[in-house]
């Protein structure tokens, strides 16, 4: 997979790149992640933003930079994503659809946004990791990146794992233990030392049911198991 990360601060996403699972496939070949400065691109003394048509306060991301920085990528299919608080909220099946394309490209916004014509004329859709309001887009690009990174293969080391995780079988993952047994008078629960396999298997399952319904109760109502 590539990615191309179109940022005008390109040092908040490159050291997240060396480091950890993304800094390993990055390293090994699995993903190909290039960061982009979006000023390289601006005309006019590096600028990429201008006052807002209709006035109010806060400065917009112009344009041409932004068309100019995906044209200079060169031809093929890309899927161009802007990391918006009014887009699409990120959740595992966007990110499994998102791990199946071959090129993505990342349009990290600054101010109080970009030109909407980048979202209609690229065009660029729109996505959210939450409802909360950032300084810009390259967490968010962050975290997207490191969700999508998973799905790609070989870069968890058991990919059987990933089955097992929060959300991809409509429920959170169950809570997990490890020695010691006990803590500060915490006691390990004794099914998970029985050695019995399917009751392990059952308690999980129910485990993981009844965190759901105490943190995310919403998750349940879409429960494939209910």
């Amino acid at each position: 997979m590539r990615v191309d990360v179109l940022t005008i601060f390109p040092g908040i996403p490159e050291s997240p790149l060396r480091e950890s699972l993304l800094g390993k496939a990055v390293e090994r070949g699995l993903l190909d992640v290039r960061v982009h400065d979006i000023r390289d691109h601006a005309e006019d003394r590096r600028m990429v933003d201008d006052t807002s048509f209709g006035g109010g306060p806060g400065m917009v991301m112009k344009p041409e930079p932004v068309f100019a920085a995906v044209d200079a990528l060169g031809p093929g299919p890309k899927r161009c994503i802007l990391l918006s608080p009014a887009g699409r909220r990120l959740d595992q099946a966007l990110v499994r659809e998102l791990a199946a394309e071959p090129w993505l490209v990342l349009v990290c916004g600054r101010y109080e946004g970009v030109d909407e014509r980048v979202v209609q004329g690229l065009p660029a859709e729109e996505i959210s990791i939450g409802d909360y309001v950032l300084s810009g887009g390259e967490l968010p690009a962050l975290v997207l990146l490191e969700a999508v990174s998973r799905l790609v293969p070989g870069v968890v080391g058991r990919e059987e794992s990933l089955a097992r995780e929060s959300f991809e079988e409509g429920l959170l993952d169950h809570p997990h233990y490890t020695r010691p047994r006990e803590f500060r008078g915490m006691q390990v629960p004794e099914v998970l030392v029985s050695g019995d396999h399917a009751a392990v298997e059952r308690w999980r399952r129910e485990a993981a049911r009844a965190k759901t319904e105490r943190n995310r109760p919403d998750l349940l109502r879409t429960d494939p198991g209910d």
